[in-house]
């Protein structure tokens, strides 16, 4: 058969369907069969990836009317989960406004970017916005946590292996292959080694890997963000982290603030939560009650805003009414909470009547300024002037 006698060579070349094509076919034995045949081209995303044909005998008797214009896949996607993006990014901090400012410029560039907070800030968050604001958002996200795993397994998972380099072993490509012309996530880098950092190192300057057991050099593009849980300038001086791999992941180097610090965000984040909960669960819950929003103020959220959203999701889990009550919260949360109170309100009976009294009011500024949104604020739960207010800042150092 020629190209030009091929039914699916003509659909896939045209794109056109071909029905009720007649065609005569002789047996290895000699016979002859006629079939009636038709040719669909296959679609997906609106591109043509094949044909089929089907056909029947002319003779068989089973004539059937129905025809159709071509066969369409389902739409393929390799997002295992929806990516964020600004627009997810929700505070009324300044600190906050000024990563979301920052993002478009550095997703356009190649330039690695570091990113350090206390762990549940949301570093992953920010990382994919990065990643879906830039040229590189057609491409893959990769995200590795370097102290998931060993560092044995982790050299292969970002290289990758050779067959037969070590036992079990198989040819594999590593993350930095994979994520080509996309963007790999290394979080909690200060957890590596200092061998392993090396390593990075090296793979980052030179923008070629060397799978386990192999000599070839494999070449990448990626864009490389890297995550702490602690200061990278601290984790340079006490060691743990190497100053060459620092300065050359850290050509943008993002801070972002705990959740303690920005307490205006809190109810927003709340409200945020409760609306993704009522529709995953299907409930109605309206927000918190007045004592859980005082609480919310008030604690530090060591967990940060994933311990906000895990407390939000666990009251979902307990609640009868309209309200987030605070019998509905985590037993450790309300613990804690009440253990800070107690700490807060402490005062050391060796000190003088006026430093005691001083203590107090110091204790009690504190209090107010991380339960308030302003220094307005602040003097209104005082019940003081602004003046007063700033001149009790400046008296016990807490101005900044």
């Amino acid at each position: 058969m020629t190209e030009e006698d091929s039914t699916i060579y003509q659909v896939l070349k045209t794109g056109m369907p071909i029905y009720n094509h007649i065609e005569h076919l002789i047996t290895p034995h000699g016979d002859t069969i006629t079939n009636i045949c038709s040719t669909l081209p296959i679609r997906q995303g609106g591109k043509i990836v094949g044909a089929i044909d089907y056909s029947r005998g002319i003779d068989d008797g089973k004539s059937k009317n129905i025809e159709r214009h071509e066969i369409i896949l389902p739409e393929v996607s390799n997002d295992e989960k929806k990516m964020y993006h600004v627009s997810d990014i929700i505070t009324t901090s300044r600190e906050m406004n000024e990563i979301i400012n920052r993002i478009p410029q550095t997703a356009v560039t190649d330039s690695p970017v570091m990113i350090y907070g206390e762990t549940g800030t949301g570093k992953e968050m920010i990382a994919e916005s990065i990643h879906t604001s830039g040229n590189r958002s057609e491409g893959v996200f990769i995200s590795q946590n370097c102290a998931a795993i060993p560092e044995s397994l982790l050299e292969a998972t970002l290289f990758g292996t050779v067959k037969g380099a070590f036992t079990g072993a198989m040819d594999k490509r590593g993350l930095f292959e994979i994520a080509n012309s996309g963007t790999v996530f290394l979080d909690e880098l200060n957890s590596m080694s200092k061998a392993m950092q090396a390593k990075i190192l090296k793979a980052v300057e030179e923008q070629k890997v060397r799978r386990i057991g192999s000599d070839k050099e494999i070449p990448f593009d990626v864009k490389v963000i890297s995550a702490l849980n602690r200061n990278p300038i601290e984790c340079v001086d006490k060691g743990i982290l190497r100053s060459d791999l620092f300065y050359r992941l850290s050509t943008v180097l993002i801070e972002i603030p705990p959740l303690r610090n920005r307490l205006a965000d809190i109810p927003l984040m709340t409200n945020r939560f409760i609306a993704e909960y009522n529709r995953k669960m299907n409930k109605k819950i309206m927000g918190v009650s007045d004592e859980v929003r005082q609480l919310f103020f008030e604690y530090k959220w060591p967990g940060n805003v994933r311990e906000l959203k895990n407390c939000i999701e666990g009251a979902f889990n307990a609640i009868s009414g309209e309200l987030i009550t605070i019998d509905m919260l985590p037993s450790y949360l309300t613990t804690r909470y009440e253990n800070e109170n107690k700490s807060l309100m402490t005062i050391d009976e060796n000190l003088t009547l006026r430093e005691k009294v001083e203590q107090f009011e110091k204790q009690q500024i504190i209090r107010a300024i991380d339960s308030s949104q302003s220094l307005v604020g602040v003097a209104r739960k005082l019940k003081i002037s602004k003046q007063a207010l700033n001149y009790k800042l400046l008296k016990y150092g807490l101005k900044k």
